[in-house]
């Protein structure tokens, strides 16, 4: 028969995740990620997730424009089909995207909110909200109004704070010489680089996770 299980008491593995919303690979990553760990903590495991916040265009304007604008400026005559590559990526994996809808903006603020989501426990809740946002559904994530909606629909209380926070983060990025994202660092663990795949992150999802021990009863059915 087969033996109940229990974890250790240890601490719960903490994870750090550098990324942007604007950046599509830190989309894929994070929603790989997400789904890996659902299936870490699918059998009573915890993980502590931290956000550290990375500008991929730090200097774009809160008032926003159309990404498919910007991706013609900057991939040039082959942006259609760099753009539709990176479409099928995302089909493949299931994750929904709409690059039409997008508005390519200024990142901070979104930042802060997931900053002020942290305090409240709905730090994952709010980038989840914040990415489908800017890549689903075309909001401008720079928008105060846009973020105060986010932050109302996913459960968070606005506040103003974070601002000093966000740039001391992204101070701490360059001074590290953090350059590419997202990065995934697992203490006591591998630090992965790029949108790794679902099974790469439960791996070193698992490499620190405490093992799990029988408590000596068997189910007597």
């Amino acid at each position: 028969m087969p033996e109940h299980t229990t974890l250790t008491d240890r601490p719960a593995p903490h994870v750090a995740l550098t990324l942007d919303i604007a950046c599509v690979w830190s989309y894929l990553g994070y929603a790989r990620f997400a789904r890996a760990a659902a299936r870490h903590r699918a059998v009573g495991r915890t993980i502590e997730v931290t956000f550290r916040p990375f500008q991929v265009a730090p200097h774009a304007s809160t008032a926003g424009e159309p990404l498919t604008e910007v991706h013609h400026r900057d991939l040039g005559p082959d942006a259609a089909d760099k753009v539709a590559h990176v479409r099928a990526l995302f089909d493949a994996d299931g994750t929904e995207i709409h690059f039409d809808r997008a508005v390519f903006t200024n990142t901070f603020d979104a930042h802060r909110l997931i900053a002020v989501a942290a305090h409240q426990g709905r730090a994952e809740d709010m980038v989840t909200s914040l990415f489908h946002a800017y890549f689903v559904d075309g909001h401008n994530i720079a928008d105060t109004h846009t973020l105060r909606n986010l932050a109302a629909e996913t459960g968070v209380a606005w506040s103003d704070d974070g601002t000093d926070v966000i740039h001391s983060e992204l101070q701490r990025n360059r001074d590290d010489n953090i350059t590419t994202v997202p990065r995934f660092s697992v203490e006591n663990g591998p630090v992965l680089l790029g949108a790794q795949s679902e099974d790469a992150l439960f791996a070193a999802l698992e490499t620190v996770a405490p093992p799990l021990e029988t408590d000596g009863t068997a189910d007597s059915r």
